[in-house]
């Protein structure tokens, strides 16, 4: 007897309510912190700034100079993470796979270590942690590309490994900055940056990581077609007409341009790129047309109640967001799992 397809969830009004939710959960969510904010307060200072009105008061302040960056940014990260681990679990068709597996972030890792630990960058003030993230992530990306291309190609297993033993090595770069630290507080920084925070935004940091994110999103649109052949494997896409080599090799830069951002202005945030898409393709299927937009929407969602919850766990201090993506993420996939048949590619 063959198993009857999973009923899937219908991709307009699932869309239309996710909108809807991110829309009324970005004023929301700057309600919470050590000061909070009532709900009337902050639809004013909303709806003064986008009339165009100056911030004057100490909870317009609040609300718009610190918190509201914070959800933008929140919101366009929990996006790109999950657009991101939707486009390497294709590449290695690998259930199992999230945005840190190719050792952009391990790269990302050192770069911001070397500039909390040795203090390199200093001239770009500010941007210097996210500036030497970024530089980390390009130079583990570009190697992890060279090694795998040059033993053999970019097949799924090849990347895996060069990935995962790159990965280690950078790991083991940052761990030895750290560990020729003299000070306690750098270990601290480094590794509050490592499991991700964004207490450090500001509306100068939204620009880029938006560009990055909606220029993905709208390249990996044109080639839902030839995603989908991928995801079913390389013979099947060959024989659908997808130039297997050429697409590997742009969905390899796009996912580490895309990672190397996100990780440049959030740090280390884990799980949402792994949980994100499995529950997209869980409600709409494999298809990348409907997985893509509803793991956007669903990763921006995620992301700014997970950051809201770090805001609010343990005031006045910050909790790294991995923690809570780890504490809440791992029951709530884990429900989703149990509640239906799931078909990762041809595997049942």
């Amino acid at each position: 007897m063959v198993d009857p397809a999973p009923r899937r969830a219908p991709l307009v009004p699932l869309l239309l309510i996710a909108v809807i939710a991110l829309v009324v959960s970005l004023p929301a969510a700057t309600m919470f912190g050590p000061a909070s904010v009532s709900f009337s307060d902050v639809v004013e200072v909303w709806r003064g700034r986008l009339a165009g009105d100056a911030v004057t008061t100490p909870v317009e302040r609040i609300v718009w100079n610190i918190r509201a960056p914070r959800v933008v940014l929140a919101a366009i990260v929990g996006a790109g993470l999950a657009v991101a681990g939707t486009v390497v679990q294709t590449l290695v068709r690998n259930p199992l796979a999230d945005p840190y597996l190719l050792g952009v972030s391990a790269g990302a890792s050192v770069g911001a270590t070397a500039v909390i630990t040795l203090g390199v960058l200093a001239a770009a003030g500010t941007w210097a942690l996210s500036v030497g993230a970024m530089l980390g992530a390009v130079i583990a990306a570009t190697l992890v590309f060279g090694v795998a291309l040059a033993q053999g190609g970019l097949t799924p297993l090849r990347l895996v490994l060069t990935g995962t033993v790159m990965a280690a090595a950078f790991s083991a770069v940052a761990s030895y900055l750290v560990f020729r630290s003299s000070e306690p507080q750098m270990a601290q920084g480094v590794l509050f940056w490592l499991l991700g925070s964004l207490a450090r935004a500001s509306w100068e940091q939204v620009a880029l990581p938006l560009m990055v994110l909606l220029a993905s999103l709208t390249l990996l649109w044109f080639l839902r077609g030839w995603l989908d052949g991928l995801l079913s494997g390389a013979d099947v896409a060959t024989a659908l007409g997808v130039p297997v080599v050429r697409l590997r090799v742009l969905l390899f830069v796009l996912q580490a341009v895309l990672v190397g951002v996100m990780v440049a202005i959030a740090g280390g945030i884990g799980f949402v790129g792994l949980i994100v898409p499995h529950m997209a393709r869980l409600l709409v299927g494999p298809l990348h047309a409907r997985m893509l937009p509803v793991g956007a929407l669903f990763g921006a969602l995620f992301l700014v109640w997970v950051d809201v919850a770090a805001r609010v766990l343990a005031p006045p201090q910050d909790v790294p967001l991995s923690v809570v993506t780890g504490i809440v993420g791992a029951p709530v996939f884990l429900v989703l799992l149990g509640r239906r048949r799931y078909r990762f590619g041809g595997e049942s």
